[in-house]
């Protein structure tokens, strides 16, 4: 499945006076920079990592959370991330064009599902193959985690969305969907069940 793609962080708060840590750019010049093997000079020429870019989303909607104007206001992008009562942190990455889902309707979704921290977890799209095996369920009852429910509910057949479910609506019981049907990927899931986990959601058919 295709993942969304999240704008790197700024340096949202610059040291406002030099300190022996904080340094600022004329004092900067005096300091003879401490060399750097090969090896981490071809790192940091690299992209951010998907793990990163999750964890990039985390520390994101927690600013945007606790400083939202002035957040807003020294990063536009920040605007992207909002709060759902149920404590979900979302972002819209793709507006579907479909139909819109409601509470009770029967949808049908792809998922990646990673740990806070970006480490994967399960996801219903092949990372080698390609393959989908798409996740059918119903809005209504009770049988999906409340968190997942309240990100599908008002998206469209279509679009796509990324969203950071607190465990409190989350995997509070092992019978909640969705959830792999294989052994290992299983465990994985439940295991950390009672840390907040990053979901990447397709909405694809609402039935």
């Amino acid at each position: 499945m295709e993942s969304a793609s999240l704008t790197s962080l700024t340096n949202l708060f610059p040291c406002a006076s030099p300190s022996p840590i904080c340094r600022c750019p004329s004092e900067l010049k005096k300091i003879r920079p401490a060399r750097r093997s090969k090896a981490s000079s071809l790192k940091a020429t690299c992209g951010l990592s998907r793990r990163r870019a999750v964890s990039e989303l985390v520390v994101l909607g927690a600013v945007a959370l606790s400083m939202p104007a002035q957040a807003a206001m020294l990063e536009p992008d920040i605007t992207r991330y909002r709060k759902l009562d149920s404590g979900v942190i979302l972002e819209d990455v793709v507006d579907g064009e479909g139909p819109e889902a409601r509470d009770g309707d029967l949808v049908q979704f792809n998922y990646v599902c990673r740990r806070a921290n970006g480490y994967f977890v399960h996801s219903t799209v092949d990372q080698f193959s390609g393959e989908s095996k798409p996740v059918t369920l119903p809005l209504g009852g009770e049988e999906m985690i409340r968190g997942l429910k309240d990100v599908i509910i008002g998206m469209k057949a279509g679009g796509k969305s990324t969203a950071l479910i607190p465990p409190e609506v989350g995997y509070i019981s092992e019978t909640l969907k969705p959830i792999p049907e294989e052994f290992g990927p299983r465990r994985s899931l439940l295991s950390h069940a009672k840390e907040p986990l990053v979901f990447e959601v397709q909405l694809l058919k609402v039935l």
